[in-house]
């Protein structure tokens, strides 16, 4: 360890890559879509009988440390009708489930940074927040030549959801966006 900087093994083995995963409670399949590889990779690295190196000694360190971690990138299972996810540039940020005929709001944030959150520090919207937050997704009702903008955009009248579901809730001054899933 002389002349080195951080405490942190040059490499790590087959065994060690199982018993983490195993530790976690995932399949190979979970684990690899976790850390962004392929099924594939995780097999050969459980079977493998030379030294692994690279950030993956690193990220199993941190996950042995932290085994709490994944748990809190999961998605949930979808209980609402309606699934939008409010990005920033490629980075999922908050995760909003909604059904519009009871008028239910349910969100997973996936930043610390109320910045980056859809609904800031509220952990519980209620549906008027979401449709407020929609609204400052896309153009305002009380735009002038709104009905120019309709046109283009080959919207029949002002709303909301399905002007994000054209423009993707892209504003011009941020690198935030929406997805939608129905």
């Amino acid at each position: 360890m002389q002349g080195k900087k951080f405490a942190v093994s040059d490499y790590t083995t087959a065994e060690e890559i199982k018993a983490v995963r195993k530790h976690l409670k995932l399949t190979q399949k979970e684990f690899a879509e976790l850390i962004c590889c392929g099924k594939s990779t995780v097999e050969r690295w459980e079977v493998s009988k030379e030294k692994i190196t690279g950030p993956l000694v690193l990220l199993l360190k941190m996950l042995e440390r932290y085994p709490d971690y994944p748990s809190r990138l999961q998605i949930p299972q979808r209980e609402y009708p309606l699934r939008l996810w409010y990005m920033y540039r490629q980075k999922p940020c908050t995760m909003i489930d909604v059904n519009e005929v009871e008028q239910r709001v349910r969100v997973v944030n996936y930043t610390d940074k109320l910045m980056f959150r859809a609904f800031g520090k509220v952990e519980e919207p209620d549906y008027k927040m979401y449709e407020e937050f929609l609204e400052s997704r896309c153009f305002p009702s009380s735009r002038d030549k709104m009905k120019l903008v309709l046109k283009d955009l080959e919207l029949p009248f002002y709303d909301p959801l399905m002007i994000i579901e054209k423009t993707g809730g892209r504003m011009a001054e941020d690198d935030f966006w929406i997805q939608i899933e129905r």
